[in-house]
């Protein structure tokens, strides 16, 4: 039974939320490491992507953690509307009037609205790139792979899409912004000895994956289009 209790209170929805926060930001650097290769030339860089692509659908161990990564985007979408509503229902209709702006930032107060941007955003970027990669009948490449980076550049040549991309990325800096810092208090690591380090790599991290994702969008639909 005690053992029970200290799961229960162990995995409460605060600590579930940020231990998927963190797996999530650590997938950001795998994937964005991936995303430059977009910037070689054009032949490499075709022959590169694909290969790459179909590495990562092709072995066990990154299925496995591909699908631990679907179960964290679900949970960490699901704990925060669950969170969130929890919240209103607590601090009842005078919520959204207070004053809390004087003592938190504006992505504190704002993490559902952040999130629900990313989750549309995810919706979209899943049904163009991964489903028609997993179960599209998409072209093959010189070397037989599928041709996904060409469905990628083409998109990145609309300038709406273009636009979309980097509204998302940028709620997605914002959400990090609070999100790193919160998940380490959340989890019990807050230490005034370090805070002020967590916070300092916080910022750092969000401002990096944000310059990061950004440029290869715009780098693209200049070389595409000028």
């Amino acid at each position: 039974m005690n053992k029970y209790l200290f799961i229960k209170n162990f995995i409460t929805r605060k600590n579930l939320m940020a231990l998927t926060g963190l797996f999530l930001s650590f997938f950001l650097i795998i994937h964005l490491l991936g995303n430059f290769q977009l910037l070689l030339p054009a032949d490499e860089a075709q022959i590169q992507f694909n290969a790459y692509a179909k590495f990562l659908g092709s072995l066990l161990p990154i299925k496995i953690i591909s699908y631990g990564l679907y179960a964290c985007i679900i949970a960490h979408s699901i704990d925060g509307i669950y969170l969130f509503i929890k919240s209103k229902i607590a601090n009842g209709v005078k919520y959204a009037y207070d004053k809390r702006k004087r003592a938190s930032s504006w992505q504190s107060r704002n993490m559902t609205f952040l999130g629900s941007i990313l989750l549309l955003f995810l919706v979209i970027h899943f049904k163009d790139f991964w489903f028609h990669f997993k179960f599209g009948d998409l072209p093959l490449d010189k070397s037989g792979n599928k041709d996904l980076y060409t469905l990628v550049i083409n998109a990145f040549t609309e300038w709406w899409y273009v636009l979309f991309y980097l509204i998302s990325i940028l709620a997605l800096g914002f959400h990090l912004l609070h999100g790193i810092f919160s998940a380490h208090r959340s989890l019990g690591l807050y230490h005034p000895m370090y805070a002020k380090v967590v916070k300092f790599l916080g910022i750092g991290f969000a401002l990096v994956m944000t310059f990061g994702y950004m440029v290869i969008p715009v780098i693209i639909y200049y070389n595409q289009n000028y």
